[in-house]
């Protein structure tokens, strides 16, 4: 920069001489060759002056970027200038967490976070194959306890138990017990949750009055069956649930029936490994949920079922094109949101049993660090605050969906907050009771393989296993082969892991 106002002094005076030799030429008669010759002169003499006036004013405004560049890097701390790339599940409940980000964590941290948003089925592909493979594609990745021990027995994923415990605003000891527990191995913790959920029976209370219907607390399948017929219109249908195929869409809540029928996918061996297949016998459970599943849904099911899901079934209830839903609890804050058009007309049931006390899941979506990432303290610093207490008061005072709508499940803190207490009333409690019935560790009548769950079996073979077999059941679903083929298609596929 001084180099160019050094050229810029040097211009001036020349062109203080070329015109004193101006006046000089005049004054002697000078040809009109000469002063042509000057006047040019003069004119490439402005024309670099105004070049390096030009440069010098760039100059000054690139010092300035890069002085404001530092200054941000200064404020952001150590992370600042990372950019990372986070695979998050795409269902409506984790839209927040796009929403602020940019406007808040970004500007604070300096850190830019790339967000690659995928459907359940694709996420779990995607994130296995990275996190198996070794590709670094992803800096965080969301997952849930189907994962989070097995990777994390795998080496997979970063052991977060350190970045917690030494993070002295996250308070770690304020997550829900059965949560963390989920996501850890022994003492090994692989993931935090963003919001943790069970599965419960949403109802539209206005359209149960309107037909004289009561829905008990805690159902039986074949009651909600039998409303389901009742409230059933051309207009409108009765009941919501997932068939689209998927180990952890139409897999999560057919396996919650199976369950609570007595049924199972696999017997489990003395020493814990996958025993025979249980899925088409004659006496199984699995066959007898499997089949009023199907019915149910031929008889007062949602159009299409075959392609529905969370984000289907979550958009009929708030266009009140289905009278009830069963599915996962975190949909009611959504349903109760300050910007959803049902707000304040639903009820809520516990999940639907048959043969045994409780049947609801136990999930969450967690943020998880593969182990080969690049940035492992920037991803830290990302995924405690989109799971932290203060997260969760952005989200409340911040977003259109108000205290109804924020992260739930993930923390105590977050049902002593008196905004959310009021917002939450007709169904925070009920999420909680849902959570702690959640028959993880006894999910159905009999022993079965694996590490504890319950809307899946705990074991690596399920995610194929229940993917494919998920495919045949959509196909009887959608009317496109017979539920004893369905059937039969799955045993042939979960006897090829069976030990013994």
């Amino acid at each position: 920069m001084q180099k160019t106002k050094w050229h810029s002094s040097v211009l001036l005076k020349l062109l203080a001489l070329l015109a004193a030799f101006t006046v000089i030429a005049s004054a002697c008669g000078g040809s009109d060759d000469a002063s042509e010759s000057t006047d040019a002169a003069e004119e490439s003499a402005e024309e670099e002056a105004a070049e390096e006036e030009t440069a010098e004013e760039t100059a000054d405004e690139e010092a300035m970027e890069e002085g404001d560049e530092e200054a941000m890097e200064e404020e952001g701390g150590d992370n600042a200038g990372a950019e990372l790339t986070v695979a998050i599940v795409d269902n409506g409940a984790t839209d927040n967490i796009q929403q602020l980000t940019p406007e808040f964590f970004t500007p604070d941290s300096g850190i830019t976070v790339n967000f690659v948003t995928l459907e359940e089925q694709t996420l779990r592909e995607q994130v296995t194959l990275a996190a198996g493979t070794g590709g670094g594609q992803y800096d965080v990745v969301m997952i849930g306890p189907y994962e989070a021990p097995q990777f994390g027995q795998n080496d997979w994923l970063v052991d977060l138990t350190e970045y917690a415990k030494n993070d002295a605003d996250y308070d770690v000891d304020d997550l829900m017990p059965p949560i963390r527990g989920a996501l850890s191995l022994g003492e090994e913790m692989f993931a935090v949750p963003f919001y943790a959920e069970s599965s419960f029976v949403m109802y539209n209370q206005e359209i149960m009055d309107a037909a004289g219907v009561t829905v008990p607390e805690a159902p039986t399948w074949d009651e909600i069956a039998e409303i389901a017929r009742t409230v059933n219109s051309d207009d409108v249908a009765g009941i919501c649930l997932r068939g689209l195929p998927g180990w952890g869409d139409l897999g999560a809540s057919l396996t919650t029936v199976v369950n609570t029928f007595g049924g199972t996918w696999w017997e489990a061996n003395d020493d814990g490994s996958i025993g025979e297949a249980q899925i088409n016998q004659a006496d199984s459970g699995f066959r007898e949920a499997f089949e009023f599943y199907v019915e149910l849904l031929n008889d007062a099911g949602q159009p299409d079922a075959a392609s529905s899901s969370f984000p289907q079934c979550l958009q009929l209830m708030q266009d009140e094109k289905v009278a009830m839903w069963y599915d996962a609890t975190v949909a009611a804050g959504i349903l109760e949101g300050a910007d959803s058009p049902i707000a304040g007309k639903l009820g809520y049931a516990l999940a639907p049993t048959k043969v045994t006390d409780a049947s609801g899941w136990l999930w969450t979506w967690a943020l998880a660090m593969p182990e080969n990432t690049d940035n492992p303290d920037a991803a830290w610093e990302f995924m405690s605050w989109a799971t932290s207490k203060d997260f969760i008061q952005l989200a409340g005072t911040e977003l259109d969906g108000g205290w109804a709508a924020v992260p739930p499940g993930s923390r105590q803190s977050t049902y002593a907050i008196p905004e959310y207490q009021e917002a939450a009333a007709s169904f925070a409690d009920r999420t909680l009771a849902a959570m702690q019935a959640a028959p993880i560790d006894n999910p159905g009548t009999t022993p079965r393989p694996g590490l504890p769950g319950v809307q899946y079996v705990n074991v690596p073979e399920f995610q194929d296993v229940g993917t494919r077999c998920t495919e045949e059941f959509s196909a009887a679903i959608a009317g496109n082969q017979s539920v004893d083929d369905a059937l039969d298609a799955c045993q042939a596929i979960a006897s090829e892991v069976s030990v013994g």
